[in-house]
């Protein structure tokens, strides 16, 4: 107890620092998850692509990342272990942090898009398993992460398959795909709309204050969905195509249509994912100042200081402009060749999985999600349109995310508990 008092400034500093360095690598791997598909398909350029993302992932960690953040992510240890000891939780949460982000950069340099709250989780179980007993881990909820590995992909994988056919046999393989595409379109725009207002509201608006029951939740989204849908009607119907261009030219013209769409799913996801990753960040900070403040209480909540958000907002936009590229690369153009409608159906599908695994409690991995998606889209033209080489080295990197942040956490748990004499 004595060290939280004497180095209760050290402590905080510490925390603030690998908090920065933690979220500086969600934003170098994870935000390729909103904007790799969009740079794969041309949608946007690189440049384009990470100014949008800087703008809507910052937009969504600072105004929407949370005025309570719970102190113990997705109640994976038990808390009790620790209220004689809290210093203890206080160096596991540093090195936490220092072990997800060292992962996170790793990852990214080599272009792997891993789950960050797989990289944290991972961190937290190693160190409370061997630094205080396993007892302390809540083992049901790791294995229900783990079970997430094959089931969010595969349910992503499934629905992009699924959109992407329709796209391809309502649009693509018929006589006129302008005169289709006028038809189906704004029904996909309908779609977008709805999966992405529910996306936003049980992702993001939440963390402002803002409330809503299921029902308000899902009539609010049938209505964006409705306007959507008729403004797109509108907009594509005044869209002026030349109908005796060749059959090249329509798929142009209704590529560029779902492009559109893509830009604007992008920067939706952009929003959630910065409002709901930045706690990965953001959490075990507030853990830290809050046990360190209180002289040692642990709460279940913690209520964040002023200056912890900007701190996660700050780490995720450097991440993405100075590491994003390498995961984006690998996302849209490494797995499968992408056209915009490929990638709409990519973002669609991740965007309608998250709302499932929200709706029914599923431990999920945005990271995993989308490339599930993706993977989808590649085997809905067959296996030879999949480069199994990426798909095996992503597969490999996801699997030993949870023992790399868990090793790298224990080494670090120790250095930190021996640097503070406990």
């Amino acid at each position: 107890m004595d060290i939280l008092t004497t180095y209760s400034t050290t402590l905080i500093l510490l925390a603030a620092g690998f908090g920065f360095f933690m979220a500086w690598g969600i934003g170098a791997n994870d935000v390729a998850n909103a904007m790799g598909t969009s740079v794969g398909s041309k949608a946007l350029t690189i440049k384009q692509a990470i100014i949008v993302a800087m703008i809507f992932e910052f937009a969504g960690a600072y105004l929407a990342g949370g005025e309570v953040t719970s102190t113990i992510r997705k109640g994976i240890i038990d808390s009790g272990y620790f209220v004689d000891t809290p210093e203890l939780l206080v160096f596991g949460m540093i090195g936490s942090l220092l072990a997800a982000g060292t992962w996170l950069l790793i990852a990214s340099w080599a272009g792997w898009p891993v789950s960050t709250t797989h990289s944290i989780i991972g961190a937290i179980v190693g160190f409370a398993a061997v630094g205080v007993g396993v007892d302390s881990v809540s083992w049901g909820s790791v294995v229900g992460i783990i079970g997430s590995w094959v089931i969010t992909p595969m349910i992503a994988g499934l629905i992009a398959y699924f959109v992407f056919l329709s796209a391809q046999k309502l649009i693509f393989d018929q006589e006129n795909p302008l005169a289709m595409a006028k038809r189906y379109v704004p029904f996909y725009m309908a779609l977008t709309g709805f999966m992405i207002s529910l996306v936003t509201i049980k992702k993001g608006l939440k963390h402002v204050g803002i409330e809503m029951t299921s029902t308000e939740g899902y009539l609010t989204a049938i209505a964006v969905a409705a306007v959507v849908g008729v403004l797109g009607k509108v907009a594509i119907s005044r869209l002026k195509f030349d109908p005796a261009a060749d059959r090249n030219m329509h798929y142009t013209n209704v590529e560029k249509v779902f492009a559109l769409l893509m830009v604007v799913t992008a920067c939706a996801m952009a929003f959630a994912h910065g409002s709901n990753d930045v706690a990965n960040a953001i959490g075990p900070v507030a853990a830290v100042v809050s046990i360190v403040s209180s002289g040692g209480e642990i709460s279940s909540k913690a209520a964040l200081a002023w200056w912890v958000l900007p701190v996660g907002a700050v780490g995720i936009v450097l991440g993405l402009a100075m590491l994003g590229r390498r995961v984006i690369a690998t996302i849209g153009k490494g797995i499968t060749h992408l056209t915009p409608s490929r990638g709409f159906a990519a973002e669609l599908a991740a965007a309608t999985t998250v709302v499932i695994a929200s709706g029914t409690g599923l431990p999920i991995s945005t990271t995993q999600t989308l490339v599930g998606a993706v993977l989808g889209v590649g085997m809905a033209r067959g296996i030879a349109a999949l480069n199994l080489g990426v798909v095996r080295n992503i597969v490999v990197s996801w699997v030993v995310t949870l023992p790399a942040g868990a090793i790298m956490s224990i080494i670090f748990f120790y250095i930190i508990k021996a640097a503070f004499g406990a």
